[in-house]
């Protein structure tokens, strides 16, 4: 297949010659390559301003990261490669885990920049969110048809990229019969994932060694789990031996799902759901005088863009104290960020302010980040997103 050329704008190489994928549209020389003649999705030949090659990539005139690249070779992103990716990935997870539980594909730290695969066992959910995947759609399910020959693959191609894209949002059944729910097994407990009506693909993978991070301080414990979704930090401290847990999130339908999931593991008489606003539900608590040993915090993304960062910085500083003010003396706090625009040192700024508000000394026991199945690109700081910190708060 015979590729276009996409020149770069002088000294604009520097960023892709140490490792990084991502073009921006103001670093294209659109005199020479305007990018209304290229197609969202079409791949390119990247070359610097002089005409040097530097690599493939495709193309989106919509997006402001208008390209991605996925080879150094002068080579097409077609099923033999995809394939061949699919296979590298693959390689790396079944190093990791006995179990077909993971995030398979994890974009660009895979070399498939815009697909998110999770596996469920014989069950797939994919996201393709940017249009260099999506016009691969087709090459996409029969590579992994191919690899895993799995019982379904489901769409899940609902996110709010595809917005940016220029790509409908939409879920949809790609092979086979995906079911609603799904049964995964992490840290060796049983969980329900909802996969067509869940948040994301269903499950979030990336806090799994955090989960188990918890095991030996939650025994005989009163557990508390904010922002819980499905319940799965709270279900998971109940199997692990805790006197009692609660969840608490604004959506009915995850907190269902939680009951489900504590009914799933045989503790179901030591769950508790609360549904509401989180910071509602906090002060709340306080009012009635509760008290746990310990509280995890794993709110959505409070900063989802650079501006938002003040605002947001502020909503995780109030959650966190608001936390604090419920523990017991000497309890835990694990507090988590899956913001990319929060630093790591914002985070522990965010205990250590709070801290010093209340009055309390705050020792941070455990750091931890998503899981193996997230590798981190080193070039691509934006694939190294979550935060969590496990600290103990005490009185001085």
């Amino acid at each position: 297949m015979e590729l276009k050329n996409l020149r770069l704008n002088r000294h604009e190489e520097k960023r892709l010659q140490g490792g990084h994928l991502w073009i921006y549209s103001n670093e294209i020389n659109t005199k020479i390559t305007p990018l209304k003649q290229f197609q969202p999705g079409e791949q390119v030949r990247v070359e610097t301003h002089s005409g040097k090659f530097l690599g493939t990539a495709y193309v989106n005139s919509h997006s402001l990261i208008c390209a991605r690249l996925f080879s150094r070779e002068p080579r097409a992103l077609d099923y033999t490669l995809l394939l061949h990716r699919l296979e590298q990935a693959l390689r790396l997870r079944s190093r990791l885990f006995k179990e077909p539980f993971y995030r398979l594909v994890y974009g660009e730290s895979d070399l498939l920049p815009g697909l998110v695969v999770d596996r469920f066992g014989p069950h797939l959910s994919v996201q393709m969110n940017t249009a260099g995947m999506e016009v691969l759609k087709s090459e996409i399910i029969d590579a992994l048809k191919t690899l895993l020959s799995p019982e379904s693959i489901l769409l899940r191609n609902d996110s709010s990229m595809r917005h940016l894209e220029g790509m409908k949002q939409e879920v949809e059944t790609a092979y086979g019969e995906s079911p609603r729910e799904v049964v995964l097994l992490e840290n060796d407990v049983k969980m329900l994932a909802p996969l067509h009506d869940g948040q994301k693909t269903g499950w979030f993978f990336d806090q799994r060694p955090n989960r188990a991070m918890l095991k030996p301080y939650v025994q005989g414990k009163r557990v508390l789990d904010v922002f819980s979704y499905v319940g799965s930090f709270a279900i998971q401290a109940a199997v692990f031996g805790a006197k009692e847990v609660m969840a608490v999130d604004s959506s009915r339908f995850a907190l269902e799902m939680a009951e489900k999931n504590a009914a799933l593991n045989g503790v179901d008489n030591i769950f508790n759901g609360a549904e509401g606003d989180a910071f509602d539900v906090l002060k709340a608590l306080r009012q009635e005088g509760e008290q746990f040993d310990v509280i995890v915090v794993d709110p959505p993304a409070f900063i989802k863009r650079k501006k938002d960062h003040k605002e947001g910085l502020r909503a995780y500083h109030r959650i966190n104290e608001l936390a604090m003010r419920l523990l017991c003396d000497d309890g835990l706090l694990l507090s988590a960020s899956c913001s990319m625009h929060l630093q790591r040192d914002e985070l522990m700024d965010v205990l250590r302010s709070g801290g010093r508000r209340l009055d309390r000394h705050v020792q941070v026991l455990f750091e931890g980040m998503q899981g193996p199945d997230h590798p981190v690109h080193p070039a691509i700081p934006e694939t190294c997103y979550l935060k969590a910190f496990l600290a103990r708060i005490s009185k001085e």
